[in-house]
């Protein structure tokens, strides 16, 4: 009987405002056979910091945050908060 764990980035998507979202699969193996499945969703916004998460996800990360995308996401934040506090 052998018992193995691996762990994947089965999906990512990029919003409309930059956010990145990446969902992990953990699945657990018996002799080649599928005895377990769960999933860890994980959201990323532009500028965040990227360490340690996997490296397909900050590849699609770095193409989609552009300086226009940051900025833009920035805006909206502050419009957002200055929004809440009027």
């Amino acid at each position: 009987m052998s018992l193995t764990k691996t762990t994947v980035v089965d999906q990512i998507t990029v919003q409309e405002n930059g956010t990145v979202l990446y969902r992990e699969v953990t699945r657990i193996m018996e002799d080649g056979n599928q005895i377990s499945q769960t999933y860890n969703r994980s959201s990323l916004t532009p500028a965040q910091d990227l360490t340690g998460v996997p490296a397909n996800v900050v590849a699609i990360c770095n193409t989609a945050w552009t300086a226009e995308v940051v900025a833009a996401y920035q805006a909206a934040q502050a419009a957002a908060e200055a929004a809440r506090n009027a």
